[in-house]
């Protein structure tokens, strides 16, 4: 095989890595899990080889290098930096790592995938994946399906298709619903290419009713409001637009009111009563976090693990993410990260300006050729990424691993366009910059290839770990072999301290590994896994509450005051933190103390919250029993 045989081999390879990375993305639940994931990192991998491999093919490589670039480079280069002072390294790293494979998609698509053979194959596969969930989504809606792939989710009332939040599943379709619009009025397409285009654009616009989230029924009309507005103004294209339009309002006028569910939410939108599932209460902690760290944030991925200590009263559960990407890039990247990404959307819509006067046409060439693949794609991925900018305000689909590389691609697409307009954008390399890029290059495949092996030898320790019974010796060990391949994670390094705690406190000699450990040493050993974990995540209470037990059950009951006290200092309206607390006060004898702790708990949350209204009616009945009988003493001691 030639020169150009091998650099074509390798461009289609790039095309089925990237194919397979959009498809197998929205079909394994976004690719939220350790294992999708992994394989979307191994095959970004497998996509810089190749890339690598085009580069010393060329004699003469060249790069698209539009100004959008800058800023992705820029923003790089700033996570990496940002990584290293962060609090908890091992969170740090894996948000780094998504970083890095999200920009490498962009500049491998940029660079790799802009002729219009390969535009063409990625948009037709995104429009039929979207339908062929949308058609899945539809049938869980139909059926009240109460699962996903045969895995449980929330949502027996709203379809999620792929997905295990409906709302992310909007957030995927709203990206490609203008794409396959635009496609089927706009594309230069065979006729029954065009009905089959326009068909999957009325199954993608059903699912996204389907899902039954106001954010993607709004953030879906914003961006079909700007698009048909722009196609209505476009003379070639008015009249079929304005027809998918009637067609389109037609039905939704006509299906829309026939489910009972869809109008309930519906009507909530309309009279001013939203239940925004406690959205909206994370809104304030997060501008607390970020003002208390302006500039740069309280590291990436950080939210999750900061918001115990500026919890809303009403709020018990772990949010992951704030709902609200805007405020999530504040909170985790600070200002400066902000306004890079800010800087990176100001210059793709410079982008989309600057080639809209070629891909839309002269009058003269709109009376020679009226459909453009080139503006179909331009238009309507621009108008899905306007889509999912209005939904980012109230979710986090930019963290939703499927959905952010969707995004980089159409952002990919758009700025392809712009060598359409101008041939100042090629970067011809030179032997120096030739050298440069391969090895930053093979350096992001043996960052990634390295953190992948070690990733998944961990997660394949954590699983054996999880279908161990809990608490057992077998289970110890694996998350032993888990923190080996991963000495960073101090979430393993807690489960550890949390099983020998727990099998402390059944005691004895002899635990079911056949050692001479007694309950003390157990608990000895358990307080220095608690110590593990403090040191590589500072801010996890519950590290503290299990070093504070230890010392208790180990009648160093003074000692313990710090640790529980430091435990409430991170996590003040933790209904379980606070219930925790009153225990070690009940160790101590302290019923009077103990009792406003268990009250405060329960004022937290009362229906699943066992150990505060267990404790606290014994804490009551001891000191009424107290009581009864410092009474009873009174009344034996003869009147002098």
């Amino acid at each position: 095989m030639n020169r150009e045989g091998l650099d074509r081999f390798c461009e289609w390879g790039i095309l089925f890595c990237v194919l397979a990375i959009l498809i197998a993305g929205p079909l394994a639940f976004g690719a939220v899990d350790t294992v999708p994931f992994l394989s979307i990192q191994i095959l970004t991998a497998v996509i810089v080889l190749l890339w690598i491999a085009r580069i010393g093919l060329d004699p003469k490589p060249r790069f698209l290098w539009p100004p959008i670039c800058w800023a992705a480079i820029a923003f790089t280069i700033y996570a990496v930096l940002r990584y290293f002072p962060a609090d908890i390294e091992y969170v740090a790293r894996q948000e780094l790592i998504r970083v890095l494979v999200y920009a490498l998609q962009f500049f491998a698509i940029l660079n790799n995938l802009h002729r219009q053979e390969t535009m063409k194959i990625i948009t037709f596969t995104l429009i039929f994946l979207a339908m062929g969930i949308s058609c899945y989504a539809v049938y869980q809606f139909l059926v009240k399906s109460a699962g996903v792939w045969d895995v449980p989710r929330a949502y027996p009332q709203r379809a999620s298709g792929t997905y295990i939040s409906p709302n992310h599943l909007g957030g995927f379709l709203e990206m490609i619903l203008p794409l396959a619009l635009v496609y089927a009025i706009a594309g230069r397409i065979k006729p029954v290419t065009r009905i089959l285009v326009g068909y999957a654009a009325l199954v993608i616009m059903t699912g996204i009713a389907v899902t039954v989230s106001r954010g993607a029924w709004i953030a879906a009309t914003l961006s079909l409001l700007v698009l048909f507005t722009v196609l209505l103004f476009h003379r070639t294209h008015r009249i079929p637009a304005a027809l998918s339009l009637v067609i389109l309002l037609g039905a939704g006028v006509y299906f829309l009111p026939k489910s009972y569910f869809i109008k309930a939410r519906s009507r909530l939108v309309q009279n001013g009563r939203l239940d925004d599932d406690k959205r909206f209460a994370l809104w304030r902690p997060a501008l607390q976090l970020w003002r208390e760290n302006f500039w740069w944030g309280v590291g990436p991925g950080h939210f999750n693990y900061r918001f115990r200590q500026v919890r809303p009263e009403d709020v018990q559960l772990q949010p992951d993410r704030v709902h609200n990407d805007f405020l999530n890039t504040l909170v985790d990247w600070g200002s400066v990260g902000a306004a890079l990404v800010s800087g990176a959307l100001l210059l793709l819509f410079w982008g989309i300006v600057k080639t809209w006067r070629i891909v839309r046409g002269t009058p003269r060439d709109l009376g020679e050729n009226k459909r453009s693949n080139k503006f179909a794609v331009l238009l309507g991925a621009a108008a899905g990424l306007l889509a999912v900018f209005f939904h980012s305000v109230v979710d986090f689909n930019m963290h939703i691993p499927a959905n952010a590389i969707l995004a980089v691609t159409l952002m990919a697409l758009i700025s392809a366009h712009l060598r359409f307009a101008t041939d100042g954008f090629w970067l011809s390399l030179r032997p120096w910059s030739k050298i440069l890029s391969v090895l930053a290059l093979t350096a992001s495949f043996c960052v990634l290839s390295q953190q992948a092996w070690r990733r998944g030898l961990e997660n394949s320790w954590l699983e054996r770990a999880g279908e161990e019974r809990n608490f057992s010796t077998e289970q110890v060990a694996a998350l032993e072999r888990a923190f080996a391949v991963e000495p960073r994670n101090g979430d393993t390094a807690y489960q550890i301290g949390r099983d020998l705690r727990r099998q402390s406190q059944e005691g004895g000699q002899h635990y079911e590994d056949g050692s001479d450990k007694n309950y003390e040493e157990r608990a000895r050993e358990a307080m220095s896994w608690f110590e593990r974990s403090i040191k590589l995540d500072p801010w996890n209470a519950y590290s503290y509450l299990g070093y504070g037990w230890c010392l208790d059950w180990l009648g160093r009951t003074a000692e313990a005051d710090p640790y529980f006290a430091k435990a409430e200092e991170l996590d003040p309206n933790g209904y379980f933190t606070l219930a925790q607390i009153g225990l070690h006060f009940m160790e101590a004898g302290k019923f009077a103390a103990a009792r406003p702790w268990f009250e405060r708990s329960l004022s937290l949350e009362r229906q699943d919250n066992p150990i505060a209204q267990n404790y606290l009616q014994i804490a009551n009945n001891r000191l009424l029993q107290d009581a009864t009988n410092e009474l009873n003493l009174r009344l034996s001691v003869p009147v002098q």
